[in-house]
């Protein structure tokens, strides 16, 4: 079932969904499992896969010379998918971005996902490869998410690139897309990035899910400029309870968010990080509980490979 139609059906009761992370190559998949499996009592109508993209090694060689090499360090998104399905009965939303992709790569993966029969995607740009640090498209691929939506949207409508193509089948994806509460980091302003957002709606985008913030009167603030720009889809909040001291400088700067005063206050006072847990999760219970009230949709929890956190806050709410 795809993320709009178990959104419709909850008739305005706030749904419980997360993402997990592939595991990086080498790891065992049943490590994926057992960080699924204390979420699935919640009964989540979707569970979100995220995707990495490549990364760029340099390696040593016995003549001095540096071999530049392109790794994929946690691969298989769209056959984690099929496995998480088919252990849990649950639907999931791969998610699929433009860098490392060509357009053609990009109706190829496609393809294979609805043949899976999985009807739900995040189209996503995707980071810039770490040692780039500017996002580069592949020849003949996106280089913006609206652009990759476009791509599904028109596959949707049974418009593949080879347009020689006769009577083809049309797929039905329902698309979700990505909003950030505080500003992409990119967007010369707040007002330029909501017509970026509504741009990718307008090519197609089903939902948005939005990037992890900690202040809810920030998402309060997005979603009403959104509705005031004509962006009527259902916008999820997206939630990280914090875990490690270490956090307060990390996620703003992997994220670029903000964290409220009193937050990192509490946070910075506290002696190990399991106190800091103990503040993370009563945080994300005050923004989850106002933020239901609010009437949300859904609540999407970033899992990070980490369950428990969230286990404790859902066990309050669902």
């Amino acid at each position: 079932m795809k993320v709009t139609d178990h959104l419709a059906r909850a008739n305005g009761k706030t749904l419980f969904s997360f993402e997990v992370l592939p595991p990086k190559k080498g790891e065992n998949i049943h490590t994926l499992f057992s960080n699924i499996e204390p979420l699935m009592e919640f009964k989540p109508p979707f569970i979100d896969v995220t995707y990495h993209r490549e990364e760029y090694v340099y390696r040593h060689h016995p003549n001095g010379l540096l071999e530049k090499k392109t790794v994929r360090r946690r691969p298989g998104t769209v056959g984690i998918c099929a496995a998480i399905k088919n252990r849990f009965d649950v639907d999931t939303v791969p998610h699929l971005i433009c860098g490392g992709f060509t357009k053609e790569e990009t109706e190829n993966a496609l393809i294979d996902l609805h043949f899976l029969g999985i009807d739900s995607i995040l189209a996503l740009r995707g980071d810039p490869i770490k040692s780039e640090g500017v996002f580069k498209p592949e020849p003949d691929g996106h280089a913006y998410a609206c652009d990759l939506i476009g791509q599904v949207a028109n596959l949707n409508k049974g418009e593949y690139l080879d347009q020689e193509q006769d009577e083809a089948w049309a797929t039905d994806f329902c698309i979700g897309t990505a909003g950030y509460p505080e500003k992409h980091f990119e967007a010369p302003n707040y007002n330029a990035d909501i017509r970026y957002l509504k741009h990718k709606v307008d090519r197609g985008a089903d939902y948005i899910v939005t990037q992890m913030f900690f202040d809810n009167e920030e998402f309060f603030r997005f979603e009403k400029l959104c509705r005031a720009a004509g962006i009527h889809v259902p916008i999820i909040p997206g939630l990280k309870p914090l875990t490690t001291k270490s956090q307060l400088s990390m996620l703003p700067r992997s994220f670029y968010l903000n964290l409220p005063e009193p937050l990192v206050e509490a946070v910075s006072q506290c002696r190990d990080n399991d106190a800091v847990r103990a503040i993370g999760i009563e945080w994300c219970l005050n923004q989850s509980r106002e933020l239901m009230a609010h009437g949300v949709p859904c609540l999407h929890y970033y899992s990070m490979g980490k369950a428990e956190s969230i286990r404790r806050v859902a066990k309050e709410l669902f």
